[in-house]
């Protein structure tokens, strides 16, 4: 049985509707996986070991530490700048303080200006692959491990690239799971989490 006139129309409609719909629901997971491809949007790649060239070329990587809203630790980077060449691995540590009378949980989130470099900042380790705990009054150093790879010199437009600049925000979040007694004052003996 053929569909007439008004049912076809409403039945067309619903399938856009449903074809938006879906389209949107896929749009924030395609985009992240656009953005970790492409290192669109500032967002920077992770390998696994140090990169096998080391140019004599150098760039300027300099580093830049926020916070969100109500989140209550002092964070800073240790060194604002440092110059590496390209390949080379880069150590850098952000120092971050609990002044408050309660454990806090942080999670990080960063990015790199400008973002044709996003592509090419490659971290091996970090601190913001995981989530931090800070006991009330504690001190940490946390490192992050990094490279540029040296073929950012043949990409059209980040080969223009002299300065990067590493961006952290950190937002509080829900402590973990053994943490909540820590918090009341009826357990003690959870340590932190540093990275």
């Amino acid at each position: 049985m053929a569909l007439q006139g008004p049912q076809k129309t409403v039945v067309q409609l619903v399938g856009v509707v449903v074809l938006m719909g879906g389209l949107s629901w896929a749009s924030v997971p395609f985009y992240d996986w656009f953005c970790r491809v492409t290192g669109f949007g500032g967002v920077t790649q992770v390998a696994s070991a140090g990169s096998d060239t080391v140019l004599e070329q150098t760039i300027k990587v300099r580093f830049d530490a926020s916070k969100a809203l109500g989140m209550p630790w002092e964070f800073k980077p240790v060194v604002r700048e440092m110059e590496i060449k390209l390949g080379e691995t880069g150590l850098a540590f952000y120092e971050a303080y609990n002044p408050t009378d309660r454990p806090v949980a942080g999670q990080a989130s960063y990015n790199v200006v400008p973002y044709e470099a996003g592509y090419f900042f490659e971290k091996i380790d970090c601190f913001c692959f995981t989530e931090q705990v800070l006991q009330p009054g504690e001190r940490v150093q946390m490192p992050v491990t990094f490279y540029v790879d040296p073929e950012i010199i043949d990409d059209r437009d980040a080969k223009y690239v002299h300065t990067i600049t590493l961006s952290y925000t950190f937002n509080e979040i829900d402590l973990p799971e053994g943490y909540a007694a820590l918090d009341t004052g009826e357990n003690t003996g959870a340590g932190s989490t540093t990275n």
